[in-house]
């Protein structure tokens, strides 16, 4: 990747949940890598059991996406929704993780090449699914149960251990046991 390649990063999020998958990354978004690697979400979906729950893809109207995309969610079962045109709010959970995700890792990173970036986009996908908090989740993370209240002997005794990601561009917290 040269200094300064724009690079297409294809992410797919669970309304639900909030699960997020990032689905590839590359420089030249063509209609075969797009296929690609919506046949290797399929896949992962299958394994973790959420394409049974998955019953609609909202997706925007880019040119990118090809019809045969339409074909293989339609043959997992999955309705694709085409978002209006102009109209960012049809999609709004998507719209606020990119958001999110340029806050939290691209405006504080320096992104060296595509090794590097795929790298920060599997520990960014991690580190939101397993530790970040979600208010619609009531303070839970997608993968993780909801967070138990502290009681009143337990503030006094409290210990809190810092976990750095990515050289401290995201940290994770923790009760210590």
């Amino acid at each position: 990747m040269p200094p300064g390649q724009r690079q297409y990063i294809l992410a797919v999020i669970h309304h639900a949940s909030r699960r997020v998958w990032i689905a590839g990354t590359t420089a030249h978004p063509t209609h075969a890598w797009v296929t690609q690697a919506i046949r290797n979400l399929l896949m992962d979906l299958e394994d973790t059991r959420h394409a049974a729950r998955i019953r609609f893809l909202i997706r925007d109207r880019d040119a990118k996406y090809p019809a045969l995309i339409d074909d293989l969610f339609g043959s997992a079962g999955i309705v694709t929704v085409l978002t209006g045109v102009r109209m960012p709010r049809m999609n709004s959970i998507v719209e606020r993780w990119v958001k999110t995700f340029r806050a939290e890792l691209l405006d504080r990173t320096l992104i060296w090449n595509e090794a590097h970036l795929r790298h920060a986009l599997r520990e960014y996908e991690r580190h939101y699914n397993q530790h970040r908090t979600h208010r619609s989740l009531a303070a839970a993370a997608p993968l993780r149960d909801r967070p138990q209240p502290l009681g009143p002997g337990q503030i006094e005794r409290l210990a809190v251990l810092r976990r750095d990601r990515l050289g401290g561009v995201i940290h994770e917290y923790r009760h210590a046991a």
